[in-house]
C-alpha cells in the first residue's frame, strides 16, 4: 500500500472534486481514508442506470439515512461522477438545505463541463490525484519508472507492457476519442502518437496538423482535449523581463512516463542513451507539477528558452530556474542555460543530475542528485 501525499482534510468541511487519470489510485485512497463514507460507484451497472432513470434518487436516500450538518462523520463519495453529471443539482440541494459534504471523485471534469452540469456555484473544492510520486514508493526504482510509469498498477506488474497496451487502448484511445466529438478516427489517433513522439518539445501546431493531415485549429482543439482530461498539460513560456530574444511557442507533456514509452515504441530505457535523458526530464518534470499541486503552493511552472537555444528547463514562480540532465558528472557546458538566465533573473539556480554529491558553484549555481533535488522538493525546501 503506499501512503499518498494527497493532503484531504478540507473534506472534513467542504464538498471536493477530485480528478485524475484512470488508474492513479483514487477509489482506493477515498476507501483507506474514508472506511465508514457511503459510496456511489457509478462504475456498477446497477448504480449507474438507477441515477441515469432517476437522480433525486441520491437526495431521497439521504433523506432515508437522516443526515444533516450536525450528525454527518464522513463526507459521501460518488465515484465517476461525471458519467451522471445530472447529479449534481441533487448534490447541490443537499449541501445548501442539508448541509452534506460530498467527495465528487472522476477521471473526466471536460464531460462535466461540457455538459453544462451545475458545478456547485464554487463550492467545490478541486483537487487532483496524479500518478505516484518519489516520496510515496519504498525502495524507489529511477529505471523502472521511466519504463513502466507511475501508475500503481504498471510499476508494481510483473508485465507492465500488456498493461500499458490495455491501458492505451481501452482508455485512451477509446474514451479520450469519444471525447473528441470527431468522425475521423484515425486522424485523432495519429495525432495521440504524433502528440507523444513532441512529449516534452516545443509545440508547433501547423507542423503537427501537417503530419497528421488535419487543420491547426484542429490539432489545438484535440490538445485541449488531452489537457481538459488530464492526460497532459502545456508548460507555459517564461516571458518576463526578456531582453534576449525568446521563444513563445509552449511545451507539452504527458502525465506518465509509461504511456509515452509505449505510445513512441520507444523500446526499453537504458541508462546513458539519449532515451533516458528525455525520460529523466519528463520524471522530474511531473514530479515538480504534483508537488506544486499537493503543497497547496500553486506555483506556477514554466521553461525559458531564447531564439539563440539557450534553455532553461523549469522556471517555479519566478524565484527558482532548474536545469534536468541526466549525466553523472555534470560540468560548465550544462550550465550555460542558468547561467545565461541568471544574467537577467534573480533567482535560485539549479542543476538536477545523476552526480554522487551535492555541490555549489563559485556562482551560486547548486549541483544536486536527483534524489536529493526531491526530497528537498517535498520538503518544501526548494520553494516555499
Amino acid at each position: 500500500m503506499f501512503e499518498r501525499r494527497l493532503d484531504l482534510s478540507l473534506s472534513s468541511e467542504e464538498t471536493c472534486f477530485l480528478w485524475g487519470p484512470r488508474q492513479t489510485g483514487k477509489s482506493t485512497l477515498l476507501k483507506t481514508r474514508f472506511p465508514g463514507a457511503v459510496i456511489y460507484d457509478l462504475l456498477l451497472s446497477d448504480q449507474y442506470r438507477r441515477f441515469v432513470a432517476d437522480p433525486a434518487i441520491l437526495r431521497q436516500e439521504c433523506e432515508a439515512r437522516g443526515l444533516n450538518r450536525g450528525n454527518q462523520k464522513d463526507p459521501i463519495i460518488i465515484d465517476e461522477v461525471q458519467k451522471v453529471p445530472e447529479l449534481l443539482d441533487e448534490i447541490h440541494w443537499l449541501i445548501e438545505n442539508r448541509g452534506l459534504r460530498f467527495i465528487l471523485c472522476g477521471s473526466s471534469p471536460r464531460k462535466v463541463k461540457r455538459s453544462h452540469a451545475n458545478l456547485l456555484g464554487g463550492r467545490g473544492v478541486r483537487y487532483e490525484l496524479f500518478p505516484l510520486v518519489y516520496p510515496e514508493v519504498p525502495g524507489f526504482s529511477l529505471l523502472k519508472a521511466l519504463n513502466s510509469g507511475l501508475l500503481p498498477r504498471h510499476y508494481l506488474g510483473k508485465s507492465p507492457a500488456k498493461l500499458l497496451e490495455a491501458y492505451i487502448v481501452d482508455y485512451l484511445k477509446e474514451e479520450i476519442t469519444a471525447e473528441a466529438v470527431t468522425r475521423n478516427i484515425p486522424a485523432f489517433n495519429r495525432f495521440f502518437e504524433v502528440a507523444a513522439l513532441c512529449n516534452g518539445e516545443m509545440i508547433n501546431f501547423n507542423n503537427i496538423a501537417g503530419d497528421c493531415g488535419i487543420s491547426a485549429p484542429t490539432v489545438k482543439g484535440y490538445f485541449q482535449i488531452l489537457e481538459d482530461t488530464l492526460i497532459g498539460r502545456f508548460v507555459p513560456a517564461f516571458r518576463k523581463r526578456a531582453k534576449r530574444r525568446l521563444i513563445q511557442a509552449p511545451r507539452f507533456v504527458f502525465f506518465d512516463m509509461g504511456i509515452v514509452a509505449h505510445l513512441t515504441r520507444r523500446g526499453e530505457v537504458k541508462e546513458g542513451s539519449e532515451l533516458f535523458g528525455r525520460a529523466f526530464e519528463h520524471f522530474i518534470t511531473l514530479e515538480v507539477f504534483a508537488h506544486s499541486s499537493y503543497s497547496e503552493l500553486n506555483y506556477p511552472v514554466a521553461y525559458w528558452r531564447t531564439a539563440s537555444q539557450l534553455e532553461v528547463d523549469l522556471v517555479l514562480d519566478d524565484a527558482v530556474a532548474i536545469e534536468i540532465k541526466s549525466t553523472d558528472r555534470a560540468a560548465d557546458k550544462h550550465l550555460r542555460g542558468l547561467r545565461a538566465f541568471k544574467e537577467e533573473h534573480k533567482c535560485n539556480c539549479i542543476l538536477v543530475s545523476r552526480d554522487p554529491a551535492p555541490r555549489k558553484t563559485s556562482d551560486g549555481i547548486m549541483i544536486l542528485p536527483w534524489q536529493d533535488f526531491l526530497e528537498r522538493l517535498w520538503s518544501n525546501e526548494i520553494i516555499k
